[in-house]
Formats: C-alpha cells, sequence, structure tokens
C-alpha cells in the first residue's frame, strides 16, 4: 500500500461481482498463506471505498499541465492500425495501461474497476457523459489482442459509452509508448526461463485535456472515481 492513508480490509460493500475474478486469482498465493496459518487480509486500495474526504469545488484549484501527451502506433479492437493521438483532443481523456491477465487486486483490475465506477457516474451527469473518452491500454500483446480485450471490455463497458480499449502490434511499437509515458514492465519467469504470463508494472492512470497534455497523474493511492470526476470538471470549468 503506497501513500500515508491507513490499510483497508476487503469489506462486503465492494460489488463482489466486479472483484470475483481478480480475488479467486489471488486466492493462490492466499492459500500458500494459509498453509502456514491463517491467511493474510486482502488489503484494498482506496479506489475501493467511498472517498474519505470531500474534495474542493471543482474549478476552485488549478491543475498544471504536467507535460504533452506521446503519440505512437496503436490497435483497436477491431485490429487497425491507428495511432495513440487519434484518441486524444476531441475529449477529456483518461488513459489506464492495463494488461487483462494482471491478478494483482491493486494493480490493472483497480484501474479497471474505477473507471466502470468513473463511467456510472459520467453516465449519470448529461453534461459530462460527451465530453470524456476513457482509453484502457494494454502493454501485453502478446496475449491481449484485439478479440480479447474485446471480450474484456464487454465485462465493463455501457452502451453507447466512449470507452475504447488498445494494444500495439509489436513489442517495439509497445516499447516506444512506456517509455514516452514512463512506464516499465518486467515479465516474470519461472526457473527455466519460461515466461509465466504475469508482470510487476507501474500503475499509473493519466488525465489528458483536449490540448493533448497531462494534467493529472493518478497512482494506486490516489485513484479514486470521485477524485477523477472532481478533475474532470475542473477542466472543463470556465476561467476565473
Amino acid at each position: 500500500m503506497h501513500g500515508d492513508r491507513a490499510p483497508r480490509i476487503l469489506r462486503l460493500s465492494v460489488p463482489v461481482v466486479v472483484l470475483a475474478a481478480t480475488l479467486s486469482a489471488a486466492g493462490a498465493s492466499a492459500a500458500q498463506e494459509a498453509a502456514h496459518g491463517h491467511a493474510a487480509p486482502i488489503v484494498l486500495a482506496p479506489g475501493y471505498a467511498d472517498l474519505e474526504f470531500v474534495p474542493p469545488a471543482a474549478g476552485s484549484y488549478a491543475l498544471p499541465a504536467l507535460g504533452t501527451a506521446a503519440n505512437g502506433p496503436v490497435l483497436d479492437t477491431h485490429g487497425r492500425a491507428r495511432e495513440l493521438h487519434d484518441f486524444l483532443g476531441d475529449k477529456i481523456t483518461v488513459l489506464s495501461f492495463i494488461y487483462t491477465r494482471c491478478s494483482d487486486v491493486n494493480g490493472c483490475p483497480l484501474a479497471s474497476y474505477v473507471l466502470k465506477r468513473l463511467q456510472d457516474h459520467l453516465l449519470e451527469e448529461t453534461d459530462l457523459r460527451d465530453q470524456v473518452r476513457l482509453l484502457s491500454f494494454s502493454f501485453d500483446p502478446e496475449h491481449d489482442t484485439p478479440a480479447v480485450l474485446t471480450d474484456y471490455g464487454e465485462r465493463f463497458v455501457a452502451d453507447e459509452f466512449d470507452w475504447q480499449f488498445l494494444t500495439c502490434g509489436s513489442t517495439a511499437d509497445l516499447a516506444g509508448v512506456l517509455r514516452d509515458y514512463d512506464q516499465w514492465i518486467i515479465r516474470d519467469y519461472d526457473s527455466s526461463g519460461r515466461s509465466l504470463g504475469t508482470m510487476s508494472h507501474l500503475l499509473r492512470v493519466y488525465l489528458i485535456d483536449r490540448d493533448k497534455r497531462i494534467r493529472n497523474i493518478y497512482s494506486v493511492s490516489f485513484l479514486h472515481p470521485d477524485t477523477i470526476a472532481n478533475d474532470i470538471r475542473t477542466l472543463l470549468a470556465p476561467p476565473a
């Protein structure tokens, strides 16, 4: 757990259906703990629970630009070659790097869960829903093909909501995108050098404005749908 927030134990209030697959995968390591005594509790990131503070009023604070959102070659869920910038600029964009086989409850499943809750919020706010795009970008192109991402996205995306899933056509194309967004991944291998299909990586979610500028970067400790929604409203607020 990162940051200075107290760890939070899994509560029944967290939607079980959304977390079931992740908790099942995490159960393997929990079973190992249980073999030597009581299983360790699953500590959840703040994004799984209600926000514990009242955020400042939207538009009452600034979100200075942190740099320009980089471009790069990508594939959409139809397998079409596109550019990342094709999906930036016309709307406020929330960009998350994930891979679908991630079993860390506070990793990629957290990012997809938070974006799902953000989508639900935006659907209720008619003045916001058409001004925001969600992007989930896989850094596992060997497994996360356009067909796999289509299937994965169907678990989360509401009808007609603008939530796109992307990957790259090659590891070389991917390396450039990850470099430009300061992302890193370490693939896991067994003792014989065979890939385990899992990776260590840094969880970051990017808020990008219509000028393709990065305006916030959310880590595990600060990734929450209410915070992102408030920041989106701040970007859309008229100048003071």
